[in-house]
């Protein structure tokens, strides 16, 4: 079945999900009301921001070129900018865009590396766009990452002579790393620095972790163009996207400017600009807390019941106090005066979002046999309820991201619906080969092998091992596995997960490995989204006919798989949306590893008991290859998995009950999607 595209956006909260090339116009205007200490354009989507700053890039070439001019672009890489070099690559083989006339000055090179390794820059930007465009070679310039390191210092110097001989750079792209870092320049770098050799901050260095197949695999330095170098470009443009860059990008944006943080030194540029998306842009004070920048009417907003449910959750926390003991002058002394003008009293105010609070518990997240509606309270007044069908059991669809994400992220909830009765499937979408240990699949290997001797045969087995133990012996760090041990990954991963889901309840005959293609490319970097993915998706939601169907909504998972795997599952619902199942079919979106659910946006809240944490726990422990510590745990966070999701569910419970409502040994918080 050929699978389309839609119109199509998904809008969580604060998560943006890119689904299609809709119009390039930015979301919430400032009108001048902000905390914000230079230019920031919003972007629904990443999508739309990065094809804006792909166009404003044209419309600078055309313009330079028809004059005769040339135009120095300063670039960037990582995965922020990719979207805006693909853009321009379109722009070049549909609408005729030439770069002939485009010099070119990248911020930054790890050192020591070769050109061609897979984390090189180099190779990165010939991948991403001097291959597929016409910027002459001898335009392009990149710091050498394999000089010796009494030549660093001359090569920097000469990289500072080569960018003013060009003319200066015209316009500068720039990423910002969760440092605060644009370049390489780690905190403390001087706002009048140069380029140089820089050795890399520790959060850096994770963060780069796992496009080096692990942290003690990435390189200690790299060559970077200083913060003065990139202050003297005549324009900059800086693009962060998701969750994770939100807590810098406040910083940097709203913060006065500090060594610490060296992007808030763009803060002194004349022509710099912020553009981000949603998810990135949740911090500031505009989106986080409008009510603390204006009045919502100046601002263009206004108090929808969501936007009431947060500020009085806001406010409830920041003062301590359970939502009903706040008061009239709570209100008024923190901001909150029109909100509190607009519905008379505090009393009715805290009844209502308590009482919409309070309807987001269940220990039914299926429903009761002949109750579609969930919660506490059946008649809350509360928009925030599933409309979906009586049928009961349910037929249920778990996707998981990667092999253990179902546990980790609803492990409670997934036991919960099996025990209950429903039909559970559980469908894997990634294999997760790249995330085991070398030395694991070795010892998966030589298991084989035992196992073949003691049973007889196994000679294919036996040079398969022979094969897959040469290469381990003389791996390169940062290698791509042989197809072959990519499999054995694979195949660790599988039994893992059948495991899991078993000891939850889940039949074998409801356990589905999906395997989407995006995925397997052996490196990190994955290929984007296709109509195969998409098709594969739609074939298990047509056998199955859900009536409900729960995905990852998190959409800061570092390596940015769980944020294509659901656009698989939005696109493929999109295309079934005539079918009569599907038209009463619920989407429930948890969060995983790295963030959870604010109380505001939370729509169901399945709390656990402390047997319920135990037994989750379990089932996360099947994935032996995962445990005690993970080939790519995420940025900074030491705890294993299981810590994680344990310590998120039991924070979600504590909130809940510091805000009034009843005492939980843990929570499991969902997000109900609307169409």
């Amino acid at each position: 079945m050929a699978a389309k595209l839609s119109p199509k956006q998904l809008t969580l909260q604060s998560a943006v999900v890119p689904i299609y090339h809709g119009p390039l116009t930015p979301v919430a205007p400032s009108h001048g009301a902000t905390l914000e200490r230079l230019a920031v354009t919003v972007y629904e989507q990443p999508g739309d921001a990065s094809r804006a700053v792909a166009r404003e890039i044209a419309e600078l070439i055309r313009s330079r070129a028809a004059i005769g001019k040339k135009t120095v672009l300063g670039l960037a890489t990582g995965s922020t900018p990719v979207g805006v070099y693909d853009e321009l690559i379109r722009l070049h083989r549909e609408e005729g865009l030439s770069l002939a006339s485009v010099v070119t000055f990248n911020l930054d090179e790890y050192w020591p590396i070769p050109p061609d390794a897979l984390q090189s820059y180099h190779r990165f930007m010939r991948e991403h766009l001097f291959d597929h465009v016409n910027i002459p070679l001898d335009a392009i310039h990149i710091p050498a990452g394999t000089l010796p390191r009494e030549d660093v210092a001359a090569a920097c110097l000469r990289y500072e002579e080569q960018i003013r001989e060009a003319g200066g750079i015209d316009l500068q792209i720039l990423g910002i790393g969760r440092t605060g870092h644009i370049g390489f320049n780690e905190p403390g770098s001087a706002v009048a620095s140069r380029t140089r050799l820089i050795t890399l901050d520790s959060v850096t260095r994770s963060d780069a972790a796992s496009d080096f197949f692990g942290e003690w695999n990435v390189v200690r330095q790299a060559i970077t163009m200083g913060v003065g170098s990139i202050l003297d470009a005549r324009r900059v443009v800086l693009m962060a996207f998701g969750e994770h860059k939100s807590a810098i990008v406040q910083k940097a944006v709203e913060e006065p400017p500090c060594n610490h943080v060296s992007a808030s030194a763009l803060q002194q540029h004349s022509d710099a600009r912020f553009v981000l998306d949603r998810a990135a842009a949740s911090r500031l004070t505009r989106f986080e807390s409008p009510w603390l920048v204006a009045t919502l009417e100046s601002m263009g907003l206004s108090w929808t019941d969501a936007l009431m449910r947060k500020a009085v959750i806001w406010l409830a926390l920041r003062l301590q106090k359970p939502i009903l003991k706040l008061t009239d002058e709570d209100y008024n002394e923190h901001g909150l005066q029109e909100l509190l003008s607009k519905r008379g009293r505090a009393y009715n105010l805290n009844i209502d979002v308590f009482r919409a609070l309070q309807s987001t518990i269940t220990g039914w997240p299926g429903g009761k046999p002949g109750q579609p509606r969930r919660g506490a309270e059946a008649d809350a007044p509360s928009s925030d309820h599933a409309t979906g069908s009586n049928q009961f059991p349910k037929r249920v669809v778990v996707f998981s991201p990667h092999p253990d994400d179902d546990v980790i992220s609803m492990g409670g909830t997934l036991i919960r619906l099996c025990e209950q009765g429903h039909q559970v499937h559980v469908a894997y979408q990634t294999s997760g080969n790249i995330a085991v240990w070398d030395d694991s699949a070795d010892r998966h290997v030589d298991f084989v092998e035992e196992f073949c001797r003691a049973f007889g045969g196994g000679k294919a087995a036996g040079e398969i091992a022979d094969r897959v133990r040469a290469f381990l012996h003389t791996k390169p760090a940062g290698a791509v596995d042989l197809p072959e041990l990519q499999t054995i990954k694979g195949l660790i991963r599988r039994t893992e997960a059948r495991a899991a889901a078993r000891y939850s309840g889940v039949p074998p005959e409801r356990i589905h490995f999906l395997e989407l293609p995006f995925y397997e490319t052996g490196r990190i970097r994955k290929k984007p989204i296709g109509p195969e993915d998409i098709a594969i998706t739609v074939q298990l939601l047509e056998q199955v006919k859900p009536h409900q169907i729960y995905a990852a909504g998190d959409l800061s998972d570092p390596h940015g798989t769980h944020r294509v795997c659901l656009l698989a599952v939005m696109n493929a619902l999109q295309e079934l949306a005539a079918r009569d199942w599907a038209k009463e079919c619920e989407l429930w979106l948890y969060r995983g590893a790295w963030q959870e659910w604010s109380p505001h946006e939370i729509n169901m809240a399945v709390p656990l008991s402390p047997d319920e944490v135990e037994r989750k726990r379990m089932a996360i422990f099947k994935h032996e290859s995962q445990k005690d510590r993970a080939l790519f745990p995420g940025p900074t966070d030491a705890r294993e998995f299981w810590q994680r999701a344990e310590d998120r569910n039991r924070e979600t419970a504590r909130l809940y009950d510091k805000l009034g409502l009843p005492e939980y040994e843990a929570i499991e918080g969902f997000v109900l999607h609307r169409n």
